[in-house]
């Protein structure tokens, strides 16, 4: 089967969608299936282009047994700037539009969102192609945008509902994360059978259990201090006010570090507020190299998945998926009977408190930092748990198994 994977992220970019589909393109390549992806120059997080990219429209190469088109995007370093984030799809998507209809033979698309305009792009390729695509939903959009006050105004969110029910119309097939995104869908008038639930992986082999003390944990001075992590994203709906809250209430604690790895909209904001505060126990850092991942988890005591209310009540951070791989005990600041809850009370990984409560994630980081025994059941449990279900070979089969009844 040749296989079109059109993405606006993929390795070497951090970013979760990125990672996950340049798994997801070798393993599907593993299989003996061709797999021809479309994605950006990387440029994910810092806002603008790699070195050895810049001034480029379009290079192909090869990254094992999977080819690659990496094609040009506007790039800024605005993260606050709705028009530049339109504009850095929008190019994307257009060179996407052309080159897709001209590279070799295909039998099916497979695109991830966001952004909703990827839909678009591979509805136009299949048309031109005469193939089917299947559309993989990792954020729903609108839905997001307006939740986080991004679209309020009625035409702009009804024209994007229009783009969303078409998108979902043309699609041959929808793959959600989650039982919350499948409701999602239904409640929009999409044929139950027409969407598949395929949850997120974690590369197991990759982010696994190391050793507390390590290289990355030395370098950053570490060692003999109980770390508090958050990894990722530092935008909007992580309402990370709420840790920089919860830090100020455990400033007498002189052994706890609160670290901040990641870059985002809201970090800017987020330094000042720290600064405001006067906190001397938070530490932010850029995003890591992706290669450094599995020692900058190790290096924690507890990582933290924080979230506004609001924002799980249909989706599981892909992070919690690599938390528990790497066996690092987890607070989901989550809202309750949430897809995210659910599963972190199935995989007894980690612990659940409300969002945007500063007290409550307070008193749980103090639990965790008085039971360090219970700290390595919790990691143990979360490790066994993606084992069993969230491993890439099992996810990338029915991946696959979906693309090839799709292509027929």
């Amino acid at each position: 089967m040749r296989i079109m994977l059109l993405s606006t992220y993929y390795m070497p970019d951090p970013a979760a969608n990125g990672v996950l589909m340049s798994y997801l393109a070798e393993d599907l390549a593993a299989m003996g299936h061709q797999v021809t992806v479309l994605t950006t120059f990387p440029h994910y997080g810092s806002g603008q282009i790699q070195a050895g990219h810049k001034g480029k429209l379009l290079q192909r190469d090869r990254q094992g047994p999977v080819d690659v088109y990496r094609l040009y995007a506007y790039a800024s370093r605005r993260k606050d700037r709705l028009s530049g984030r339109l504009l850095n799809y929008a190019t994307f998507n257009a060179l996407c539009a052309v080159v897709g209809s001209l590279v070799g033979k295909q039998d099916v698309v497979l695109t991830p969102s966001p952004p909703l305009t990827n839909g678009l792009v591979a509805d136009v390729i299949g048309r031109l192609r005469r193939i089917p695509f299947v559309y993989n939903v990792q954020d729903i959009y609108p839905d997001v945008a307006i939740r986080m006050g991004v679209l309020r105004d009625h035409r702009a969110i009804a024209f994007f509902r229009r783009m969303e029910g078409y998108v979902y119309r043309r699609a041959a097939a929808l793959a959600v994360i989650s039982e919350g995104f499948r409701r999602n869908l239904l409640d929009k008038g999409v044929p139950p059978e027409k969407v598949s639930v395929i949850p997120n992986f974690t590369d197991t082999a990759f982010v696994r259990p190391l050793p507390r003390q390590n290289g990355f944990s030395s370098q950053q001075g570490l060692d003999h201090t109980f770390v508090i992590l958050f990894a990722g994203n530092m935008g909007f709906s992580q309402g990370l006010e709420t840790v920089l809250e919860a830090a100020d209430r455990l400033r007498d604690r002189k052994d706890m570090l609160f670290l901040l790895v990641g870059n985002g909209a809201a970090k800017p904001r987020l330094i000042g507020y720290a600064q405001e505060l006067g906190l001397e126990n938070v530490r932010f850092l850029p995003f890591q190299p992706y290669s450094v991942l599995p020692e900058m988890y190790a290096a924690s005591d507890v990582c933290l998945v924080p979230l506004r209310k609001g924002f799980t009540a249909e989706s599981v951070p892909s992070k919690v998926y690599t938390i528990a791989a790497a066996a690092r005990p987890l607070i989901a600041a989550v809202d309750s009977d949430s897809d995210a809850h659910h599963l972190v009370r199935e995989a007894r990984c980690g612990l659940q408190v409300e969002p945007e409560s500063a007290p409550a994630l307070a008193e749980a980081i103090l639990a965790l930092y008085a039971d360090q025994e219970l700290r390595e059941a919790l990691g143990r449990n979360g490790r066994r748990y993606v084992e069993a279900h969230h491993s890439r070979e099992a996810i990338a089969r029915q991946y696959a198994q979906l693309l090839q009844e799709v292509a027929g």
